[in-house]
């Protein structure tokens, strides 16, 4: 494989049987290969991002080393035909991307949602979606831990199992959006307001704002029953007409917080 040997079984090879490498090593399929004078194969491609495929091919685990490009190991698996390995590959090249430009727009984003498939996890820790328009939108099951959505506006979106722990959302929007069984300890929800939001209990799995700045924040209307607000500050924060039954609130910060009625 371009320069380099690899060995291997017959079996490894053709462990997915849709590849072409299963063809090629496939008896009956008649396939016509270049071969040196031990009888190895020749092919024209690159050892490096062959590498991690053959390694897929071997335990399932998508294992790349440092230094290794996605890009380049994806192309490979599409030349290769290893469908398995090619959902992981795109989600981990658009992870690239997308740490890569920094601050981008609405429609970028939603091409990435559609881009990536329903069963692959999208991971959008530590980016910069400040000030951007995310409302209307089911993003549920997205990781944004850490992720700067300062004066973002995310109201009637659905963010259910979202992870937000230590995400900025300062001054965000989050009006009617549902936020059921959302991890977001931490979290910078100061001025944000979150008005007639959906954040109850569901089977059993609470909202997790433990620890969580919510200085200033609006709640007017909310379903926070069963929330975890343990040790979060609502100093200054306005919970008019909220559910809050079977919240847990230890130690948390109520000064000058209007209440609920």
């Amino acid at each position: 494989m371009g320069g380099r040997v690899f060995a291997t079984t017959r079996a490894t090879l053709s462990s997915d049987p849709d590849s072409m490498l299963a063809r090629m090593f496939e008896p009956s399929e008649g396939w016509l290969s270049a071969t040196d004078a031990s009888g190895a194969f020749l092919i024209d491609r690159s050892p490096t991002y062959f590498e991690p495929l053959l390694n897929f091919l071997r335990h399932g685990k998508l294992i790349l080393n440092e230094g290794i490009s996605p890009q380049g190991v994806l192309e490979e698996a599409k030349f290769f035909g290893i469908s398995k390995a090619i959902e992981p590959l795109e989600a981990l090249v658009w992870d690239e991307e997308l740490s890569a430009s920094g601050h981008f727009t609405r429609k970028e984003f939603l091409h990435f949602l559609a881009s990536t498939s329903s069963a692959a996890p999208l991971r959008c820790q530590g980016l910069n979606l400040e000030g951007l328009n995310l409302s209307n939108l089911d993003l549920r099951n997205i990781n944004f831990k850490c992720a700067n959505l300062r004066h973002c506006n995310l109201s009637c979106s659905d963010l259910s199992h979202c992870v937000f722990e230590r995400a900025d959302l300062f001054q965000a929007n989050l009006n009617e959006a549902v936020i059921q069984c959302v991890h977001m300890p931490r979290v910078n929800l100061e001025g944000a307001t979150l008005k007639g939001c959906h954040m109850g209990e569901r089977l059993g799995v609470q909202t997790n704002l433990e620890g969580a700045n919510l200085k200033g924040a609006i709640f007017d209307n909310s379903q926070m029953n069963g929330v975890n607000l343990r040790l979060a500050s609502l100093r200054g924060s306005c919970l008019r007409s909220c559910n809050l039954r079977y919240a847990v609130m230890a130690c948390t910060d109520l000064e000058v917080c209007p209440q609920s009625t």
